[in-house]
């Protein structure tokens, strides 16, 4: 069985109080024994004393009267005179002392011969009984005197029992309060104990005692440290989740060059630029398509490193960063978007800038002739109108693109309402009857006047606008224009927009109408008057309303657009 540690704390602690207490009993008992046998050697030696003045007084070294002094010494008191040789010459308790042994092997005597005095226990040889003998050496005998060592003499010669007594009560009470002690104290270390085996128990009370004060503060210390174990494993699933989310590739390395974490994103990018596909992360620190990554990690001395990598038509861009303790995160980033869309707003300004240096070249040449040149009053009339109508499409160009900025960025946000689709195109036709007269066209709307679209009513505006004057513009002379609901669920609107026009003959350059400032032929936007913009700013409109279109020659001949947009609430 396997004792708590307050039972060994316990034991421990009385069997060393047991050791002390018993060596201080022994000691104590042989300290007295020790004293009361020097005084009972005392009281021996004064006997010897007293006998040999008795016999100095009777000038008679062999001889020795007991009556003289039987009432002296008690009565079983043996008196023993020997000879510097050691020939017994008087023994009171034998009748024949002449026929005693040599006694100068005798202890006591052979102690005396030494020391002047000696003493000894042990039996008489000659009467049988046990003795306590004293013996002491003078200038012409030895004089021994014993005493019977019987109970009387063991009992005065022992020690007293009171002290033994005393250490016995200060033991118990010792043991008593030790016991006390230790289980208070083994009390505190059980419930330390119990805390450190299941530390989630916080409702432990300690004592007040020391022990208790640590516990206390070890508890105290254990809740906020658990508290901020739970705060941080909740912002390290925060993090992670968010990691999971981002449109970025991202992975961690150990500063032993071990792949700690990385999010689907990143497989994802490392398999779009690898030549082999793989699910390990650590091919980033392998394929030499990262060599230069791995070369900052390998010998780098800076903390960032960035750079761009193109493969299968898309450009990504790769960044690292070293972190203090010599770990390390790569970030993928798809940026081919991005840079297209840099592509685009370069290829864009190109354009505006050539666009605008057209009209802006021909105002200057109207204004200088009219300024310079000496000409009458309806030529100049005829420069300034010139002049006036280039700075209308210089106007219509200028909106055109702040409405496609507008639509790209959402920096001004646009109000949405209930609109009457029917109303719009009902409207713009009436605006363009003129010019619809005078081209010989006819305009067919074929749509019910209940149809209700959700959006921003000037960009719905825009885009029929623009798919008209597209029509009139590019269509040509005598033809039919219309618009018309061909389908509808339950959540969509489907339109057909067409003109029975001249079309496009190349069928590659369909999917390019869109594009911004895109021409047909050199010099077609120009002569037509139009800003290049209108498809651009159609298409950008009706994505804007989570719509879609397309484009399609139609077999009679001319173009058709087909686009749909979401039924209003």
């Amino acid at each position: 069985m396997k004792l708590t540690f307050r039972q060994r704390l316990f034991l421990y602690v009385a069997f060393l109080f047991i050791v002390v207490t018993t060596g201080i009993a022994v000691f104590e008992n042989s300290r007295e024994k020790h004293f009361k046998t020097e005084a009972l050697k005392e009281h021996l030696e004064i006997y010897t004393e007293v006998i040999q003045a008795k016999l100095v007084e009777n000038k008679d070294s062999q001889t020795i009267s007991l009556e003289d002094i039987h009432n002296v010494f008690p009565d079983e008191l043996r008196i023993t005179i020997l000879d510097l040789s050691g020939n017994v010459l008087f023994d009171n308790a034998v009748e024949n002392a002449d026929a005693l042994e040599n006694h100068i092997d005798r202890k006591e005597i052979i102690d005396a011969r030494i020391s002047s005095t000696g003493s000894n226990i042990r039996r008489s040889e000659s009467t049988a009984i046990k003795y306590l003998y004293f013996a002491k050496k003078y200038p012409q005998n030895y004089i021994r005197v014993a005493l019977p060592y019987d109970i009387q003499v063991q009992q005065f010669i022992k020690a007293d029992n009171l002290f033994l007594y005393f250490l016995l009560t200060i033991g118990g009470i010792s043991l008593y309060l030790i016991h006390r002690i230790t289980t208070q104290f083994g009390a505190s270390i059980k419930r330390l104990h119990n805390f450190a085996i299941e530390p989630s128990d916080t409702s432990i009370n300690f004592s007040n005692d020391e022990i208790g004060i640590i516990g206390n503060k070890i508890l105290e210390n254990y809740k906020q440290i658990d508290e901020h174990k739970k705060n941080l494993t909740l912002e390290r699933q925060k993090l992670l989740q968010h990691i999971q989310v981002l449109e970025e590739g991202i992975c961690f390395i150990s500063p032993q060059k071990e792949i700690e974490f990385y999010n689907a994103l990143f497989i994802q990018y490392l398999n779009t630029l690898s030549d082999e596909p793989s699910s390990d992360a650590k091919t980033v620190l392998i394929d030499t398509v990262f060599q230069d990554v791995q070369q900052f990690i390998e010998k780098g001395k800076t903390s960032f490193f960035e750079t761009t990598l193109q493969k299968h038509g898309k450009t990504f861009s790769l960044r690292a960063n070293r972190f203090d303790d010599n770990s390390f995160e790569i970030i993928l980033n798809d940026i081919t978007k991005e840079e297209k869309t840099k592509m685009l707003k370069r290829e864009m300004t190109g354009n505006i800038a050539h666009e605008l240096r057209t009209p802006v070249t021909s105002i200057r040449g109207y204004l200088e002739t009219v300024l310079n040149l000496p000409i009458d009053d309806e030529k100049k009339r005829y420069f300034i109108e010139k002049a006036f109508n280039q700075t209308l499409e210089l106007s219509n160009l200028i909106a055109d693109v702040s409405l496609l900025a507008k639509i790209d960025e959402a920096s001004v946000p646009f109000a949405f309402e209930k609109v009457n689709i029917f109303d719009i195109v009902h409207d713009l036709k009436e605006e363009n009857r003129k010019r619809l007269s005078n081209k010989n066209s006819r305009f067919n709307i074929e749509i019910p006047k209940n149809i209700y679209i959700t959006g921003n009513k000037s960009l719905l505006i825009s885009i029929f606008r623009n798919l008209l004057e597209n029509a009139l513009r590019y269509g040509g002379d005598n033809i039919e224009i219309a618009l018309r609901l061909y389908k509808e669920d339950a959540d969509l609107y489907y339109f057909s927009f067409y003109d029975t026009g001249i079309g496009i003959a190349d069928e590659k350059q369909l999917n390019r109408i869109f594009e911004r400032f895109y021409r047909l032929s050199e010099g077609r936007t120009r002569d037509s008057g139009g800003s290049g913009l209108g498809l651009s700013i159609v298409k950008n409109a009706i994505q804007f309303h989570n719509g879609k279109i397309t484009v399609k020659n139609r077999k009679e001949g001319g173009l058709e657009f087909l686009f749909s947009f979401q039924k209003g609430e």
